[in-house]
């Protein structure tokens, strides 16, 4: 039997008919008091009533923080503003909600490492109150006093902070501590197992794995499991090859893999702690769903931004085409994009009609004899993929992320490497890393280098270097 109880002794086998995990082990704090349907009901409504109690307290303080002023301040008298006051206070708590949304303070938390609030508090209040102060220069007008915005930059993210840590703790009483199941060999999981015990109860471990063909059956067996800890070194292959990293996320349930000292050397940038152990979370989705939300907002202001230079740009690329390839103008391809999703993308069509009528799909090569003759420049300055803003419009796309594959491309790229499903954790970009620091006729592991390393460092930042630096790709026609 490859699943062992919590607390079975390494070297002592269990038998066949005992349970793979001891769920009496649960813990026995208020997750067993309160009804597991009054946990679900709280988590189900957590994130919906957290931007609620935030615009009561972020209005409240404007309020109390000008009440105040106007008593110690002489010369103060927001009173005669009530009616104004009113309204631009809500417009200021509409302002943190959305820096907040897209700040990542309302993503679910992980149940076993909660991410520390107070540094993302601060500088998303101070976010807030920036864009309020540009908001009123750019008016004339104060939407708040400026004695009061200056001190809710202070004050908010004390009372903010403390309001998100008491909602934490809150949810952690109700809900107990984490159960865990440990996977990896007896001798590593008993470490771990007796540090746990030994540091309190940060999580409880409800059972440990050592073979994970029994992963499934043992999760079953714990209604309420929040995920895995990979406490050995060769765990974490298997879980990726397998699917199982896939099948934890779907079900809401995260893993962790244990630090060993030699991965210090990868320079790991967040290490959790658990029971003094440090973990780093194992995530399946490249981005968090903040992120995601953010790279879509930002996609659709760079096309509204662009829209004139777009639009002057794909009129003459389709007129040129037109005259050169005649018709179509497009090629429409099916493409895999985000989640395996498949969609159809379309380009310029640059090579003869029915280019992969004889020969199936395959891969432009340097020279191709497909390209229609004047064509060549159009593909190498990228024009030619101007009408894939559309798909973006439409959200099936990013401006920028891992360039879409086909089916039967995806299928051998799969088999070949390690990891490569997880390009499909983001809208595909009409230009990339990949693209713009390789080339197109990069080698495929390599450009799934590129493609990972972008993914795992995404930021508002590094998409607007990767479009200016597009730009000089396409002015050099560099392929």
């Amino acid at each position: 039997m490859s699943v062992r109880p919590a607390g079975t002794i390494p070297g002592q086998s269990a038998s066949p008919s005992e349970r793979p995990v001891d769920v009496s082990r649960q813990p026995s704090g208020p997750s067993r008091v309160v009804p597991r349907s009054f946990i679900r009901f709280v988590r189900a409504r957590g994130i919906r009533l957290a931007p609620l109690a935030d615009s009561v307290t972020i209005y409240l303080l404007h309020w109390a923080i000008s009440l105040v002023a106007e008593a110690f301040k002489p010369g103060f008298h927001i009173g005669t503003h009530t009616a104004r006051y009113t309204w631009t206070y809500g417009v200021i708590v509409c302002i943190h909600l959305a820096v907040f949304y897209f700040g990542g303070l309302y993503d679910r938390d992980d149940r076993i490492v909660v991410r520390p609030v107070a540094a993302r508090m601060v500088w998303s209040v101070w976010l807030a109150s920036l864009i309020v102060g540009l908001i009123s220069w750019m008016l004339h007008e104060y939407l708040v006093p400026r004695s009061v915005l200056i001190v809710y930059a202070f004050i908010g993210p004390l009372v903010l902070g403390l309001e998100h840590a008491v909602a934490a703790r809150l949810r952690l009483r109700r809900v107990g501590s984490p159960s865990v199941l440990l996977i990896g060999s007896p001798a590593e999981t008993e470490l771990v197992r007796r540090e746990v015990h030994r540091t309190g109860d940060a999580v409880s471990v409800a059972g440990e794995v050592a073979d994970l063909n029994c992963l499934e059956q043992a999760a079953a067996s714990v209604p309420d499991l929040a995920g895995v800890l990979l406490v050995d070194r060769t765990s974490l292959d298997a879980m990726y090859t397998c699917d199982h990293l896939d099948r934890l996320d779907r079900s809401g349930r995260s893993a962790l893999q244990i630090v060993w000292p030699e991965a210090s050397l990868l320079g790991l940038g967040s290490i959790a702690e658990i029971a003094g152990m440090p973990f780093v979370r194992v995530s399946t989705h490249a981005l968090t769903d903040s992120q995601v939300r953010l790279k879509r907002a930002l996609d659709l202001a760079v096309l509204l931004v662009s829209l004139p230079v777009t639009l002057a740009l794909g009129g003459f690329t389709a007129l040129y085409t037109a005259v050169r390839a005649g018709r179509p103008l497009l090629f429409i391809q099916q493409r895999i994009g985000r989640d395996g999703e498949p969609f159809a993308m379309p380009k310029f069509r640059t090579m003869v009609p029915d280019a992969e009528a004889s020969s199936g799909p395959v891969q432009s090569t340097v020279g191709d004899h497909r390209v229609v003759p004047g064509m060549r420049w159009i593909r190498q300055s990228r024009l030619d993929e101007l009408p894939q803003l559309l798909s973006v419009l439409q959200g099936r796309m990013s401006i920028v992320g891992p360039r879409p594959v086909r089916a039967e491309e995806l299928t051998e790229f799969e088999a070949r490497y390690t990891g490569y499903r997880r390009r499909l954790h983001a809208s595909p970009g009409i230009t990339g890393l990949a693209q713009v620091y390789g080339n197109y006729y990069t080698n495929i592991e390599h450009k799934l280098g590129y493609d990972l390393h972008y993914l795992a460092n995404w930021s508002p930042i590094r998409d607007l270097q990767i479009m200016l630096r597009s730009v000089w790709v396409i002015l050099a026609r560099r392929l």
